[in-house]
Formats: C-alpha cells, sequence, structure tokens
C-alpha cells in the first residue's frame, strides 16, 4: 500500500489503536496514486463528478461550494428533478477520498421554494385580500333570512356581482372547477444531503445558518400565502474521520465572540447578481476557510461560479482549486480573481 498525502502536523497513523487503524486504512492509505492530478491554483473547466476523480488523495483541507439549487435558473435548465438529485450525490461521492482525514465538506444550500408536487391536493387558496368583491357568506345568510324566496340570480343583481361569486361564497368554491394547476410546496433539501454525505462516508458536523437579506420584492410567497419569505440559508459541515487540528489562535477573540462560535451567520447577500445568477458573498467561504483551515491549506470549490471561493482563498493565504463547467463563468472567474487579488489564474480545460 501507498500512504497518500496526510499533511495532519505531529499525526502518526501506527499510533492509533489497532481498531482504528483497521477501520480507517483505507482513508490513510491508497493502492492508486492519481496519473496526473488536478493543478493547485488553478481554475480547471470540466464537469466536477468527473474532475473530482482526478484530485489528489487526502488532499484538500476544505471543500467549500455551493450547487445548483433547482429553482429554475438558466444554467440548471437542463436538469430534472432526479438528475439534480444525482449531480449532488455523485458530487458528494467523489468528494470523499479527496478531503484530508479530519477535513471538511461544506455545503452552502437552500430548501426548494418552488417544487412542484402532483401528488399534492390542488385546492385553491382563499386569497380574501385579494377579493374584488368584498362580500362574505354571512352578508349573503342575513339577507336571505329576511328575504328567503330569492334565488341566485336576484342575489347577484341585488349586490351587484355575478352570480359565480354569489356560489363561491355560499358553497366554498374559489375557482369552479377547482384548483387544476399542480401545487408548490417548500422542499427540505437537508435530509437529502445529510443521506447522501452518511453514504459517501462523512459524518454531519456542524450546520450554521446564513440570514442573508429579505428579498420582499423579489419574494413567490409575498403575497398568496403564508409561507415567509426566503432570507436565509444554510451551511451544512461534513466531517471526514481523522484527527481534526483545533487551533483558537485561528481567529481573532471579536470573531470568535461574533461568529466563530455562533450558529447564525448574519451578512449581506451579494446586491447585484449582473454577471452571475447566483453569486454568494466572499464572506461567506471567507468564514470558513479562516475556521476550518490554516495558511498554504489547499480550498476546492468544484462549483466556482464567478471565483468568490477562490478570491477568499488567496486573500487568507491559501491555495485553492477551481472547478466550473461553463466557459463562460470561467472567464468570469478569471476576471474577478485577477480584479480582486491581482493574480492571474491559469485556466485549464480538461478532457472530461
Amino acid at each position: 500500500m501507498k500512504k497518500m498525502n496526510n499533511k495532519t502536523d505531529n499525526f502518526r497513523f501506527d499510533r492509533l489503536p489497532r481498531d482504528l487503524q483497521k477501520s480507517l486504512s483505507t482513508i490513510y492509505y491508497s493502492e492508486k496514486p492519481i496519473r496526473n492530478p488536478l493543478a493547485v491554483n488553478v481554475i480547471h473547466q470540466g464537469n466536477a463528478a468527473i474532475l473530482l476523480k482526478k484530485i489528489e488523495p487526502n488532499s484538500i483541507a476544505v471543500s467549500v461550494w455551493s450547487p445548483p439549487y433547482f429553482v429554475g435558473k438558466n444554467y440548471e435548465k437542463h436538469l430534472d428533478f432526479e438528475s439534480w438529485k444525482e449531480l449532488l450525490k455523485s458530487v458528494i461521492a467523489n468528494h470523499f477520498s479527496i478531503i484530508k482525514p479530519g477535513g471538511f465538506l461544506v455545503i452552502n444550500i437552500a430548501d426548494i421554494l418552488v417544487f412542484r408536487d402532483e401528488s399534492m391536493p390542488k385546492i385553491q387558496a382563499d386569497a380574501v385580500h385579494r377579493k374584488k368583491v368584498q362580500l362574505t357568506k354571512e352578508e349573503i345568510l342575513n339577507f336571505l333570512v329576511r328575504n328567503p324566496t330569492m334565488n341566485r340570480n336576484d342575489l347577484a343583481k341585488h349586490f351587484n356581482c355575478s352570480e359565480q361569486t354569489i356560489d363561491r361564497r355560499l358553497n366554498g368554491n374559489n375557482v369552479r372547477g377547482g384548483k387544476h394547476e399542480t401545487q408548490s410546496r417548500v422542499k427540505i433539501i437537508g435530509g437529502l444531503v445529510e443521506d447522501w454525505a452518511l453514504s459517501a462516508g462523512f459524518y454531519p458536523y456542524d450546520r450554521r445558518i446564513w440570514v442573508k437579506d429579505a428579498a420582499w420584492e423579489n419574494s413567490r410567497w409575498a403575497s398568496l400565502s403564508y409561507r415567509s419569505v426566503d432570507e436565509f440559508e444554510y451551511i451544512y459541515i461534513f466531517w471526514k474521520p481523522g484527527i481534526t487540528k483545533y487551533d483558537r489562535n485561528r481567529l481573532s477573540d471579536d470573531d470568535w465572540k461574533n461568529w466563530g462560535s455562533r450558529g447564525v451567520w448574519q451578512f449581506p447577500s451579494v446586491r447585484a447578481n449582473n454577471d452571475h445568477e447566483a453569486k454568494f458573498p466572499v464572506e461567506l467561504p471567507t468564514r470558513v476557510i479562516k475556521l476550518l483551515t490554516d495558511e498554504n491549506d489547499i480550498v476546492l470549490d468544484c462549483f466556482m461560479g464567478s471565483g468568490t471561493t477562490a478570491i477568499a482563498a488567496i486573500r487568507e493565504k491559501r491555495n485553492f482549486i477551481g472547478i466550473e463547467l461553463d466557459s463562460d463563468y470561467v472567464e468570469l472567474s478569471k476576471i474577478n480573481i485577477l480584479k480582486e487579488t491581482g493574480i492571474n489564474p491559469i485556466i485549464m480545460l480538461n478532457a472530461n
């Protein structure tokens, strides 16, 4: 067996208890070294599910990324729900061999708010405040007590409305014939991500809530339901078995107090997604990198997008590997990294 890159300071695998040596041997050792592994401090253009297999085993201190959310963005329109799940599952699975023992996989994701569910009963909501005719069932019934012989047509003339409105108020039919469109519901994503990570060999370590700007004007739920405005996302942290270095000196005392040890992180989202549909702010990967890595460690982002994670890594004196499928976003990453750090990154087109 060939020993792979571990990089854990003062760590000796042979000093672990024998049962741990046996169970963890496949993590710390490998019989199949990677030929021509992906270069560091390079943006690699290609499919993440494939290129992850070309990264040096046990070399990544933290992988932090935000996948497609399955909310209808242009870059994910080719995916249906099943292919979206398969993409994330395969990407997570292919991380296990490349994360350092004791290292972390960090996924920023939100629940799917517009999830079409054919099995959900098609019942029209009674949107009272949007009714053009402010007439209640009680008003009609009270009037009928005094005028019991009136039919629906008579009532419509009296209240200056349509017969359908009278029928809907009395019988509870908000839309004649019922609701025909497929209902939407919120799809909770955390359980899926946890199952995929556990299947890959990772263990849930922590989760943070990122509170971002409240998008009242953009909310799909602002007027026709009691659903909340989408103003937070999840940051799930998964651990690969191994010795984790815990160093309080990575953060200042203020950082530890304000966010390092806190479960809720609050900072603004990107105000203008003018060059990429779903940018996360540099503060997000910066906090993850500062909290979980040391200088010169390798940080991975397999959905590089606009280059934000690479920028955070460079600023914090870490190395990076970026993977991005879209050629336009690869070029955008290069431009943004150069503009923000003064470093002109190398781009490599990898055959899939």
